[in-house]
């Protein structure tokens, strides 16, 4: 397929451009930064002309040049970057923006990166029960995860208004590369990270989501927890519950170091299937 991705120069878009060219896809590049050269494309994606002038292929002398899929990454990317303000309108114009256009180019197939923060992150207040899965409610507890939120609202009333329309939202975990696993275990300040039931993702197993995500062929919106299968710790989950989380109901069996962030519905639905830990992979 010819595959647009905003934000292909970012942390996660990296390894989801690698990945996706290993795999044979022409892959497009749209962000405000990244190398000069074929595949990449400069465009400011809060301005919806630019992006369906991106989109449509205009640029190569062609409007039917157009993409078969798109990955929308883009984004400021975490809460206290930029003003409240700057971070609802740069994020939700820009993916209004982005899949308005996608429609109207008649691009069926969009995957997006949500957030784990719409799970109630920082879990300031406690989560419902553990392990953290996409059967309760949103929780945004910022105004990146509102937008977040806002966005998965947003993509599931267009998929209703176009009943031919796929968007697939991957809420992914925190992205991490070989070389921040210098920094593992935590263990010598677990609450430092118990904002997220100290949860990662790997950027290569979070690539692998994306691939199966475009690769998954039912319509309609749905979500998908996207983590690393084991915590950022060598603490045991018991005693790290016990001691933050001491009264929120936990289900099933839980393993020592079994993420807390499920990732049973993307395996499930998706065939996700992390390849990656920092306790084979440090640096």
């Amino acid at each position: 397929m010819r595959i647009a991705v905003t934000g292909g120069s970012g942390k996660l878009g990296r390894h989801v451009v690698t990945r996706l060219r290993d795999g044979g896809h022409d892959v497009l590049v749209l962000d405000r930064a990244g190398a000069r050269g074929p595949g990449f494309l400069q465009v400011d994606l809060t301005d919806y002309g630019q992006v369906v002038d991106a989109l449509s292929g205009v640029r190569e002398g062609s409007a039917t040049t157009t993409v078969d899929a798109l990955v929308h990454l883009a984004a400021i990317p975490a809460p206290g970057i930029a003003p409240d303000i700057e971070t609802f309108r740069n994020n939700l114009v820009s993916t209004f923006g982005v899949f308005s256009a996608a429609i109207r180019l008649g691009i069926r197939n969009v995957v997006y990166a949500s957030s784990e923060t719409v799970l109630g992150l920082p879990f300031e207040v406690p989560p419902p029960y553990v392990p953290v899965d996409e059967e309760y409610a949103a929780r945004p507890e910022s105004v990146y995860s509102l937008v977040k939120h806002l966005e998965e609202q947003m993509a599931a009333q267009l998929c209703r208004w176009h009943p031919d329309l796929k968007i697939v939202a991957l809420r992914f975990s925190n992205v991490m590369d070989v070389q921040d696993y210098a920094a593992f275990p935590f263990d010598g300040h677990p609450q430092g990270r118990a904002w997220n039931l100290w949860g990662y993702i790997d950027g290569r197993d979070g690539a692998q989501a994306v691939e199966r995500a475009l690769a998954h062929d039912k319509t309609g919106f749905d979500c998908f927890v996207i983590a690393s299968p084991d915590t950022v710790m060598t603490i045991p989950n018991g005693e790290l519950l016990d001691r933050f989380f001491p009264d929120v109901p936990r289900r099933g069996t839980i393993g020592d170091h079994e993420t807390l962030l499920s990732i049973d519905k993307a395996r499930r639905v998706l065939g996700y299937h992390p390849e990656f830990s920092w306790r084979t992979l440090r640096a």
